[in-house]
Order: structure tokens, then C-alpha cells, then sequence
């Protein structure tokens, strides 16, 4: 008598065989009914899992081919997920990457007028740029990295869920998470307009509006690390006679540390490349600026919404500056996740859990 639970097994990479064989079949479909990308994708998805839905139930058994079809499915559903990215990252870098380069870094760009030939050239520049974008994002770390840390330190090692001061901050963290932005940035520019009169636009009131978008981000990353740092570790150090004020900072911090790190520059990523309250509180400028407490600001995402949205004269040049500044800020974005990733390597403690 034959053993039912002994069924065939297809070779290793008969997906990808299959797979071929659908894009093959749908786009000879499509060559005589005229070609169409989105059509023939989604005809060769169909094609794809019906064939292979159908070999591996003929050749194994119903249960290894629902296994198939789900790993598949998930598969295509992380492709589909990760499509927007690799188009956006195409698109930023095939056009920007003519325009980046040391001189676009280092000069501060806009509009210049030459007097023997009477004719106004645009400078494509991204100085002002850089500096107030460092500067604003810097200040709103400044401020929003401890009070997020301290606030996720006291929800987690000090307060009680049942006392009302810890629910009123947890509610009001999560409201502050579904802030929009644009709110953030009127509510900055109408505190320092009460404060020092109209057209009141900083570097120092953009990171405010930043810091109101930052801190909730921190709270929440930082209290999830936090969490799951195991309670063994808090109740054999208080076992040995050891405060909770110094148990949160040589065992819980330095265990949570690579999280956090992480959580952190999460936030930093976050409110770099916004645009509306940036553009609200700071306003923009073609001037260099570095005095983040007077007189409007330039940051990258600015130049590159203004530089397309509002271009000058030269309209090709202001669309250049803007891919340009683009994508100079997914460069130091990458470069800010990767110092993170290294801090926190070289912070972990050795043979963490």
C-alpha cells in the first residue's frame, strides 16, 4: 500500500522556470493586441500562479502547492511594496546626478546679473541650502532627543499605566504623532509672531515647528527599545543594592542604546526632507544665511520644492537645482542611517541578547 504522505517534489527553481515561461506566453499576447507594461505584468502574475498552482498539485500534493502559492503571493507583494522606492531612487538619481557635484555643494547659488552683456544667469548653488538644513535639523535634534528620551524613560521605568499623569502624556504623544505638518509650521510662525512681530521667520522657528513632528517619533521608538529590555536584568541589579537612577543608566540605556540610536535617527530622517512647515516657519532664500535666529533660511527640500515649483528665468537650471538638491539630501539621509548603524554597533554591549 502507497504511502500518502510521500508525494514528488518539482525541481529547486521551477518557479523562476515557470515565471518565465508566463512572461513569455503573456507578452507573445501582447505583441499581437499591442503592448501594454501594467497588462502584461498583471497577465503574467495570473498566468504564474494558475501554472504553478496546477503542476505542483499534479506533481506533489494540495498542501505543498497552497505553500507555494502563498510564498509566491507574499513574494510579489513585496516586489509590488518596493516598486515606488526603486522608481522614486531611479528617478531622483538619473536626474540629479548631472547636476551634483563639488561645485553645486560648495557655491551658494541664485540669480546673478552681468552688467556687460545685461542678461540675468542663474547659479545653480545648494551652500545656503546644505548649512541651513544642517543647522535646523541639528537645533531640532537639540531639543527633541532628550525631552523624547526622558519622556520614554519615565512612561517605562517610573510611572504606573493606571496613574493619570502617564495616560495624559500617552494620549497626547499619540495625538502629536497624527499632528500634520502644515499645522506644525503655522503653530510655530504664530508663536513667534506674538512673540516678535509679523514676518517672523527663523531657522530657530522652523526647528520648532520640526521638534513638534520630532519628539513624539523619539517617545515611542525609544519606550518600544526600552521595553524589551528584560526585567531580569532591572531586578538582579536591584538585587545587589543598586538605585533605579543608576540602573537606567549603566543597565537598561546601554542595553537599549542600538534602538535607540536607531529609533533616533528614524526621527532625524523624518523631518529632514519636510517641506511645509520649513517653508512656512523659515520661509526661503537665495542669500546665504547662517544665523538660524534672524532672517529666513534655505534647506534642501525648500530649494527643491521652490527650485520646480517656482522656477526662474532660466526654467531648466531651477529643474536641474532641484533634482540636484534632491537627491543630495537622499545622500546625506543614507549617510546619517549609516553613521547611526555604526554608533550603535560600536555602543551595543558585547554578546547582547
Amino acid at each position: 500500500m502507497a504511502n500518502g504522505l510521500v508525494s514528488g517534489q518539482l525541481p529547486r527553481f521551477v518557479e523562476f522556470y515557470i515565471l518565465a515561461g508566463a512572461l513569455v506566453l503573456s507578452g507573445g499576447f501582447f505583441a499581437f493586441m499591442g503592448f501594454n507594461l501594467g497588462g502584461w505584468i498583471f497577465i503574467s502574475i495570473i498566468v504564474y500562479l494558475i501554472a504553478l498552482a496546477t503542476i505542483s498539485t499534479l506533481a506533489e500534493n494540495r498542501r505543498k502547492a497552497v505553500d507555494r502559492i502563498v510564498r509566491s503571493l507574499v513574494s510579489i507583494a513585496f516586489l509590488l511594496a518596493i516598486a515606488p522606492l526603486i522608481s522614486t531612487l531611479y528617478t531622483v538619481v538619473a536626474k540629479g546626478i548631472g547636476t551634483l557635484n563639488w561645485t553645486f555643494i560648495s557655491q551658494t547659488g541664485g540669480a546673478v546679473f552681468d552688467p556687460t552683456t545685461l542678461k540675468v544667469a542663474v547659479t545653480a548653488g545648494a551652500l545656503q541650502a546644505v548649512v541651513g538644513t544642517l543647522e535646523i535639523t541639528g537645533i531640532t535634534a537639540l531639543m527633541s532627543i532628550p525631552i523624547g528620551i526622558l519622556t520614554s524613560i519615565y512612561l517605562v521605568e517610573y510611572a504606573r499605566p493606571t496613574q493619570w499623569m502617564a495616560r495624559t502624556v500617552t494620549f497626547l504623544v499619540d495625538v502629536m504623532t497624527g499632528i500634520p505638518s502644515i499645522v506644525a509650521g503655522l503653530f510655530a510662525l504664530s508663536l513667534f509672531t506674538l512673540i516678535i512681530g509679523p514676518k517672523a521667520f527663523s531657522g530657530f522657528s522652523a526647528s520648532v515647528a520640526l521638534s513638534v513632528l520630532m519628539i513624539p517619533i523619539v517617545v515611542r521608538s525609544c519606550e518600544e527599545m526600552l521595553r524589551l529590555v528584560p526585567h531580569d536584568l532591572r531586578e538582579a541589579s536591584f538585587a545587589l543594592g543598586v538605585s533605579r537612577f543608576s540602573t537606567i543608566v549603566k543597565i537598561v540605556l546601554p542595553t537599549a542604546i542600538g534602538g535607540i540610536i536607531t529609533g533616533v535617527m528614524l526621527a532625524i530622517a523624518r523631518v529632514i526632507g519636510e517641506t511645509a512647515p520649513i517653508f512656512i516657519a523659515a520661509s526661503f532664500t537665495d542669500n546665504f544665511n547662517a544665523n538660524p535666529f534672524f532672517g529666513p533660511m534655505q534647506t534642501l527640500p525648500v530649494l527643491a520644492y521652490t527650485g520646480y515649483k517656482f522656477p526662474g528665468q532660466d526654467i531648466a537650471a531651477s529643474n536641474a537645482s532641484s533634482w540636484g538638491a534632491a537627491l543630495l539630501l537622499v545622500l546625506i539621509v543614507v549617510l546619517l542611517n549609516i553613521i547611526a548603524r555604526i554608533i550603535a554597533k560600536f555602543f551595543a554591549p558585547k554578546g547582547a541578547w
